[in-house]
């Protein structure tokens, strides 16, 4: 084997997991424990080795069976965790090709975590107010980072497929991503005034009240899920979404703080004996997530939602993460789209944009590829 060429074959869970010790902006989505939480998939450990055999990346592929059929589709979410700066494309997606072609794979979808574009909160405030802008990706970013440029025209060229996302959400991983950032651009970290200052004044002003005011702040463990789930039903009700089971979180802070105590955390925002408002964030390695929220419509004046940010945000920083990731936004800055609220909101929260490299397809059985697009859109529509 040349010098420069890696290998794939599978590893066990637990080396995937202490290589993702060594790499801590890995995403929790390529935990072991994700793959508990999503247990219709079946999980699978890959590891990439050089010619002297050293470990130089891993990933937790998640395969989903087609109906009927003995072909799969391996997914890696935010995967494969390898050095992308020392490593090339060619070199880490052609042996993964390889293996799957051996293992009746039909379509392969991964999410190289890597950031292309990074916009400032304020920025996107702004051009939302001002109108006269169709994309964010019309504005000027903060950063842009060519070695994620240089990695999609590998994968391009390797014959690989970008997922389109449009203006709406897709599904896997959104595309663009709100974020508050833990870390100042000279690199050196915030404090909590240095994360409030990048929100909107009533933002902030309305944050501070809530931290300061008559709520408690309570964290929550496995036996307060149902409290969680039933205001996270009202929720869903009121804002007309259709929500998860009860189970579904329960598997989820069961396995992710058997990973580590602590990965998984609830918040609830109390008042007068009654829950507010409630979340549930992701903690691992260098991010943090806040995955699910849920609050009342009572005593909205007293803004327990941002009780919580206020907390996760501390949390955050006293872990040492460089972001608190807030979710998907859509790319649009059109004021007429229904999701241009959303990115509104979260920016006036302080969150900074970031475009990731997004979500990759390569179809390995054609027909079966196009079969599953055909069935994915047109669920969709629906």
């Amino acid at each position: 084997m040349p010098a420069n060429q890696l290998s794939v074959r599978q590893i066990t869970p637990d080396e995937h997991r202490d290589h993702l010790a060594t790499r801590p902006e890995a995403s929790f989505l390529q935990l072991p424990a994700w793959a508990g939480v999503k247990s219709e998939w079946r999980a699978e450990y890959l590891g990439w080795f050089d010619a002297a055999g050293a470990l130089r990346g891993s990933a937790q592929v998640l395969h989903r069976p087609a109906p009927v059929l003995r072909w799969t589709l391996a997914y890696l979410p935010e995967g494969p965790v390898v050095d992308w700066e020392a490593e090339d494309a060619h070199a880490v997606v052609e042996p993964l090709l390889e293996h799957f072609r051996r293992n009746r794979v039909f379509l392969v979808r991964m999410g190289p975590p890597l950031t292309a574009r990074r916009w400032s909160g304020a920025a996107v405030r702004k051009a939302l107010s001002a109108g006269g802008h169709s994309l964010i990706t019309e504005l000027e970013p903060l950063a842009a980072d060519d070695r994620a440029a240089l990695v999609a025209a590998q994968l391009r060229t390797s014959g690989w497929r970008k997922q389109d996302v449009g203006e709406d959400f897709a599904a896997g991983q959104p595309e663009f991503q709100a974020r508050i950032p833990l870390v100042a651009a000279d690199g050196t970290r915030l404090d909590i005034d240095g994360v409030l200052a990048g929100m909107n004044q009533n933002a902030r002003r309305e944050t501070r009240k809530a931290a300061s005011g008559p709520l408690e702040v309570q964290v929550g463990g496995a036996g307060d899920i149902g409290r969680f789930h039933e205001l996270y039903r009202e929720t869903a009700e009121r804002d007309g979404f259709t929500g998860r089971p009860a189970a579904y979180f329960t598997t989820m802070f069961r396995e992710l703080n058997a990973h580590a105590p602590g990965t998984c955390t609830l918040y609830f925002a109390v008042h007068g004996g009654r829950d507010l408002a409630a979340a549930i964030r992701v903690h691992t390695g260098r991010g943090a997530w806040y995955v699910y929220g849920a609050s009342s419509a009572a005593e909205r004046k007293l803004f327990a939602p941002k009780a919580l940010i206020h907390r996760m945000v501390a949390d955050s920083l006293e872990e040492g993460c460089d972001y608190l990731d807030h979710g998907g936004v859509s790319a649009t800055l059109s004021k007429d789209h229904h999701l241009a609220g959303l990115t509104l909101f979260k920016a006036t929260l302080g969150c900074d944009v970031v475009q990731t490299l997004g979500e990759w397809d390569y179809p390995l059985n054609r027909p079966l590829a196009a079969g599953f697009d055909f069935y994915m859109k047109k669920r969709a529509k629906r």
